[in-house]
């Protein structure tokens, strides 16, 4: 069953059964409870853990850890599927709409359903990603540059879901309500479970701990692309 294969994915980790539900956002007791799991769960799992071979976890033949490629024809092993989420799969080819959305401005990437891509990329093998953006700010320079591309994934906007340490992009409200897109490590605060700490990769932007509640919309950053400059 797959949930004996969640339970060899938790010891292959190394984490408890606590530690695989906060980083899967998965309710308490979850694997307790079923004796079998539904394509959305899934989805999370490999989700959280890309590097698990999405085969093995479906029905268990070839090694747990093999980065395995689909195309959209998956073929009938996954039939007991009525829908197989994608976002878990290796895409040996997709268009991400790339949006005309400038960092540290007031136009929403998480809420605006009319925002029209202006163009398309197609880069092999990729995570499933849900857009990308231009990179219009310096505050994680050297790792991205001004007109840098990043492609991200959006993910659940609750505390649970996310990983520390890693780069986000973070949509945010001020007490005046102005929504401001940032590019940020996020860290946990020192003043408590509310709060989180946006990081800077460059030192000459301090590092804010901002209550999560203020955070309106939360993507991972999948990927990046730098053009180099033509002399």
């Amino acid at each position: 069953m797959i949930v004996n294969r969640i339970l060899q994915l938790i010891k292959y980790k190394g984490i408890n059964k606590r530690k695989f539900y906060i980083e899967t956002g998965l309710s308490n007791g979850f694997l307790d409870k079923v004796k079998d799991i539904g394509a959305s769960k899934i989805e999370q799992i490999l989700t959280t853990y890309p590097d698990i071979n999405p085969e093995w976890l479906l029905t268990g033949n070839g090694n747990m850890t093999d980065t395995i490629i689909y195309d959209n024809d998956l073929g009938s092993k996954f039939d007991q599927f009525e829908e197989l989420p994608a976002s878990y799969r290796r895409i040996e080819k997709q268009q991400v709409p790339l949006y005309n959305v400038e960092t540290s401005t007031g136009i929403s990437l998480f809420e605006d359903l009319n925002l029209e891509p202006i163009d398309y990329i197609t880069v092999p093998n990729l995570p499933k990603c849900d857009g990308a953006i231009y990179a219009n700010t310096d505050s994680m320079y050297p790792l991205l540059r001004g007109r840098d591309i990043i492609l991200y994934k959006k993910i659940a906007n609750t505390i649970d879901t996310i990983f520390w340490g890693e780069m986000y992009i973070i949509s945010l409200t001020n007490n005046d309500l102005e929504e401001f897109i940032l590019l940020k490590w996020i860290q946990k605060s020192a003043k408590g479970e509310d709060w989180i700490k946006l990081v800077s990769e460059n030192p000459q932007h301090e590092s804010k701990d901002v209550l999560f509640k203020n955070i309106k919309g939360l993507a991972v950053i999948k990927a990046s692309i730098r053009i180099n400059p033509t002399y």
